[in-house]
């Protein structure tokens, strides 16, 4: 139910602010660094982008990292999902979750736990940290639109 501004009971409904719901994901998380990952893709991790199409192409990819854009992030990497993809191989996979700047990617990592995922994490900092820390990756292709933020 939408209440109008300044009607009787108006106000926050019940919820969490998005930066109590961002906290308590992130708790769950041993979150890393991007060297930190770049050193378990090593051994590994599987490194999961999930930003969408236009992002990657306007930031820049990692090589070898999956992507599966975020509104079907859980039915691809759920062992259990007859929608998985073949790199889903198991529970206690070692799943990293990267987005740009490292924020969709911890509530997403908090869902693949959720789903029983118990090893999944996310790269703080997102891409830009990774690539702004010199690690492995490719340019973007085409320019970011006017008026839009990375």
């Amino acid at each position: 139910m939408v209440r109008a501004p300044g009607a009787p009971g108006a106000g926050r409904l019940p919820g969490r602010p998005i930066g109590d719901v961002l906290g308590a994901a992130r708790q769950r998380l041993r979150r890393l660094g991007p060297a930190e990952a770049f050193e378990a893709v090593r051994g590994g991790a599987l490194l999961v982008d999930i930003r969408p199409q236009a992002q990657r192409a306007a930031e820049g990819v990692v090589p070898g990292a999956l992507h599966v854009e975020r509104n079907v992030l859980e039915w691809r990497l759920d062992p259990g999902s007859e929608a998985r993809l073949p790199q889903a191989t198991g529970y206690g996979q070692h799943v990293i979750v990267m987005c740009s700047q490292g924020y969709a990617s911890s509530l997403a990592a908090a869902s693949l736990q959720d789903i029983g995922l118990v090893n999944a994490t996310d790269l703080a900092g997102g891409y830009l940290a990774w690539a702004r820390a010199g690690l492995p990756c490719q340019p973007g292709t085409v320019p970011p639109a006017a008026g839009c933020a990375p």
